[in-house]
């Protein structure tokens, strides 16, 4: 904008992982062989525009077949595209229509990116096939069978792999301080072990967060999710999810007593945390208390965790939450940072499956057989009503899940739809007992997180 007078853009879109439409309904298709969108731009510089003067920015799209592009672009000329004058703002200049009314309200927020002092993307392991295991007695086997002698435990971790799939995984500082080198630790392994140490050793939890291109097509922002163990790259689709711990603990060389009698540290930005205080007129204290008038880093994550998943700050702040991390408004008042902060702990314990809630199955498992996942499907069997469909998830021709509500199959955390992606993972294994009450509780969980979304929507609506 600083070089050029004029910018034309002619959006074609195409982008096959977006999963768009057309206007009509019909598929978007990409005027090429690529998964890439595509655009045509026409920059033009006339030298008449004034040294300090910004380009004017002029956008058109097409969304829809291949063909239906083809024929309107051979159909076109530059002069009788309908192109809109568009305004790039400060600090995104985005290059296409925004809805940039809520900046300013946006931006009174802190950023995501500053509010932890270190945070890191997940653990690459880059031999996941080797190095990852369903369970602990999996991978010790696999393991102790390459060196043909007994593995030290404390080395395999559990690691949250995807969202509502922990696996373990062997977890070493780096391939050179690999004390069995029989195991395959490639060059490219990266345990992110100067962070992920605060979790693999520690009473601990982290915020995994994300930025844009995790989202598919046009779904809401989605790339949250709460662990307390070590994270896995591919924790959302795409990767990428930046791993925040809310403690630091100090360096250790017995990591059996890492966290005993260790003196944690919050990994927050305290000059956003002395802000917070001052706006509630509550005391900080870096552990929680039972003392009136004060707050803690587990309040403050529980109030973030709520905030993310308001549907209508999802909304509200679409545009910006496309581009870049997160900003989180400081809370009004004292009366409502707390209702957040319980609904946020509610959906906190939830996904982290600790919650009570979790083992009120909803769903049934009623048919004996392999229990092979060979085929699955979603048939529903009641109709739609205020709650949405119902029906069964078939893992093969004859067993399923009854009772399984749509709006959990099709609920979407970090760009996965949870209730499908962990039985795809799984497709021609047999689910034993364990994995099959585990499913049910991924199909709670994901049945609450929607409630839980409404009722901080309630309370959160005028605050954000």
């Amino acid at each position: 904008m600083n070089s050029f007078d004029e910018i034309y853009i002619l959006d074609l879109h195409g982008n096959s992982k977006k999963k768009e439409k057309g206007v009509d309904g019909s598929k978007d298709e990409n005027v090429f062989d690529i998964q890439q969108g595509v655009s045509i731009n026409i920059f033009i510089k006339s030298g008449k525009k004034k040294e300090n003067d910004l380009a004017k920015v002029f956008y058109y799209d097409l969304l829809g077949t291949r063909n239906m592009k083809y024929e309107y672009l051979l159909d076109s000329s530059f002069k009788n595209i309908p192109f809109k004058e568009i305004l790039p703002n400060s600090p995104f200049y985005f290059f296409l229509p925004s809805n940039s009314n809520n900046i300013e309200t946006y931006e009174l927020g802190f950023s995501m990116a500053d509010f932890f002092n270190i945070g890191v993307t997940g653990t690459v392991t880059g031999n996941d096939n080797q190095l990852i295991g369903a369970n602990h007695a999996e991978l010790k086997e696999r393991l102790e069978s390459i060196i043909n002698s007994s593995i030290d435990s404390t080395l395999i971790k559990p690691i949250e792999y995807r969202p509502f799939d922990k696996k373990v995984m062997y977890f070493v500082e780096t391939f050179i301080k690999n004390p069995y080198p029989q195991i395959s630790v490639p060059d490219s392994y990266r345990s992110r072990y100067t962070v992920m140490k605060h979790l693999a050793n520690s009473d601990n939890h982290c915020l995994i967060i994300g930025r844009q291109g995790q989202v598919v097509g046009d779904m809401p922002w989605n790339i949250i999710f709460i662990s307390n163990n070590i994270v896995d790259l591919n924790m959302f689709y795409r990767g990428g999810g930046v791993v925040n711990p809310l403690y630091l603990y100090p360096d250790s060389t017995d990591q059996q007593s890492f966290a005993q009698g260790a003196v944690r540290t919050p990994n927050l930005n305290m000059q956003i945390v002395a802000q917070m205080a001052a706006q509630l007129e509550l005391t900080f204290t870096p552990e929680k208390e039972a003392q009136p008038g004060t707050f803690a880093p587990i309040d403050i994550l529980d109030y973030i965790y709520a905030v993310l998943h308001s549907p209508t700050y999802r909304e509200k702040y679409k545009e910006f939450l496309k581009i870049d991390f997160p900003r989180v408004p400081y809370p009004s008042d004292v009366a409502t940072f707390w209702q957040l902060v319980r609904l946020g702990g509610e959906l906190r314990q939830i996904h982290l499956l600790e919650s009570p809630s979790v083992e009120r199955y909803i769903t049934q498992y009623p048919e004996s057989g392999s229990n092979q996942v060979t085929a699955i499907q979603f048939r529903a069997t009641e109709q739609p009503d205020g709650d949405g469909a119902v029906g069964r998830v078939y893992i093969n021709d004859t067993q399923y899940f009854d009772s399984v509500p749509q709006r959990a199959w099709e609920f979407f955390i970090g760009g996965y739809q949870p209730a499908q992606k962990w039985l795809k993972d799984r497709k021609g294994r047999t689910l034993d007992y364990t994995d099959i009450l585990h499913y049910q509780k991924i199909i709670v969980a994901l049945t609450e997180t929607h409630k839980c979304m409404q009722a901080i929507d309630a309370i959160a609506i005028e605050a954000i």
